[in-house]
């Protein structure tokens, strides 16, 4: 399962990639680094990408 989680955290950052560039291109510069902020913050380690570290631990758990 965790080659699982890995393979989804790498799509996930892609995308997050893709997204902040695009931000970037779009917006001035600190309209930018508050939606990089959000950005990070809500899919980052501390959003989403803990959620699914959680998650995978406890299904491995129930195992």
């Amino acid at each position: 399962m965790v080659g699982l989680l890995s393979l989804i955290l790498q799509a996930l950052d892609r995308r997050k990639s893709n997204l902040l560039l695009v931000a970037q291109a779009s917006l001035p510069e600190s309209q930018f680094q508050a939606f990089r902020k959000i950005v990070l913050n809500e899919f980052g380690k501390s959003g989403l990408q803990a959620e699914l570290e959680e998650l995978f631990k406890r299904n491995n758990k129930e195992r």
